[in-house]
């Protein structure tokens, strides 16, 4: 009876691990922000972000992940940045209030840019 329930749960196991395997389609990449920027209704401080989404886009949601919490949630389109941008660009514009808002990143030695709307934000 043992035997059986063990190769039982091996066969479950096996069956359902390709599954898992194709169901995550996450990216992630990491990124250094040096002055305080606005994104959505959060203000980003100085320092080490990871920045996670799921999907190839063009429209997908991005965590932002500061010291394994997620900071902020917000939507971007993603797109198909030059390879040859040695290093990460982070573009901003100046909001109503003189702060600067994140308006773009592309990351260094990799084919994805990040743009983020800021209508209805």
């Amino acid at each position: 009876m043992r035997y059986t329930n063990y190769l039982a749960i091996i066969a479950v196991a096996a069956a359902l691990s390709p599954v898992g395997a194709f169901a995550s389609d996450k990216t992630s990449r990491s990124v250094k922000i040096s002055d305080p920027v606005s994104i959505g209704r959060t203000e980003l401080k100085p320092g080490n972000y990871r920045l996670e989404w799921q999907g190839s886009g063009p429209a997908v949601q991005v965590n932002f992940m500061h010291d394994g919490k997620t900071v902020a949630t917000v939507p971007a389109q993603l797109q198909v940045n030059d390879p040859k941008v040695t290093q990460d660009e982070i573009m901003t514009d100046r909001n109503n209030a003189n702060a600067q808002t994140l308006k773009e990143i592309d990351f260094g030695h990799q084919k994805e840019a990040l743009v983020f709307s800021h209508s209805g934000m």
